[in-house]
């Protein structure tokens, strides 16, 4: 069945959709993009997306093509199009087309593209059974707290833990302190203490890790925003991560190293269901 996606004010098949060899996110990587959760075919937490689409963008000196408004019908009508249940909208803003130079030209007008993915996050072998984790080095770029689309050190690293029989990587910065996954957040629990690195410029603002954050403190979950190392994280009584299309998964194994009696962990069990039971109540 023929997928319609979203390109620059456009509906089209997603064959017939095409972007220059010229545009500087295929020569720079130039470009930012941001991903929102679906669920009984309504988005999940969009005012968070948008506020990070909007601060990434800022960030690079990209203007917006559309409003959010603008983006928030694009987006219902895409999952409308494609009859998307469950599974997410993509969107990216490249830079725009340009003679290739380092140096972005003034005036260049930035394209953007958007499309819909299905994915069964709500129940699942991963959110029943748990997932392990494989560790890697962490060899991103700096600025990772800009979602763009510079994801090659992610790439290498989640080939790596597929390759190792793992469900995603544990990034690990260059002093041994855990940053976060491939593509996810991670947190870690510690007795009835929930541990995530501190949101800086060494980790994405993961809009699923701001609203567990939010949830543990109006459920009186200790939650504490501190560094702690591999060996730490290997440790664990529990481990989770979460994502905007994997919700909140258990973590049962690291690098080979079992956690919770390589069983889901009881407050990770209890924090996916405050989750899913959050998102059910503020679809749009």
């Amino acid at each position: 069945m023929t997928r319609i996606v979203y390109l620059n004010g456009d509906y089209m098949p997603d064959h017939e959709a095409k972007i220059s060899i010229f545009d500087r996110a295929v020569n720079f990587g130039d470009a930012i993009y941001d991903v929102a959760g679906v669920l009984d075919g309504k988005l999940i937490d969009f005012e968070h997306h948008m506020q990070r689409y909007f601060s990434s963008l800022q960030k690079l000196q990209i203007e917006s093509p559309l409003t959010q408004d603008e983006i928030l019908q694009a987006f219902r009508r895409l999952v409308e199009l494609n009859h998307v249940a469950e599974g997410l909208v993509y969107m990216q803003v490249t830079r725009g087309v340009a003679e290739r130079d380092f140096v972005w030209p003034q005036g260049i007008k930035p394209n953007i593209f958007m499309f819909t993915q299905e994915k069964q996050a709500d129940e699942n072998d991963a959110g029943r059974d748990g997932i392990r984790l494989s560790s890697a080095p962490d060899i991103r770029w700096a600025r990772r707290d800009i979602k763009s689309v510079n994801l090659l050190g992610q790439v290498l690293a989640k080939q790596a833990a597929h390759e190792a029989g793992a469900y995603e990587a544990l990034l690990v910065d260059d002093d041994g302190y855990v940053t976060e996954c491939g593509s996810t957040s991670f947190f870690m629990v510690r007795g009835n203490e929930i541990l995530t690195r501190p949101l800086t410029n060494d980790i994405l603002p993961g809009v699923t890790r701001r609203a567990i954050i939010a949830l543990c403190a109006s459920n009186d979950l200790k939650l504490n925003e501190t560094r702690f190392t591999l060996e730490q994280a290997l440790s664990a009584d529990e481990a989770f991560i979460s994502g905007a299309s994997s919700y909140v998964l258990p973590v049962i194994n690291i690098d080979g190293h079992e956690l919770s009696r390589g069983k889901p962990g009881e407050l990770t069990r209890q924090l996916r269901e405050i989750y899913l039971e959050h998102v059910r109540a503020s679809l749009i």
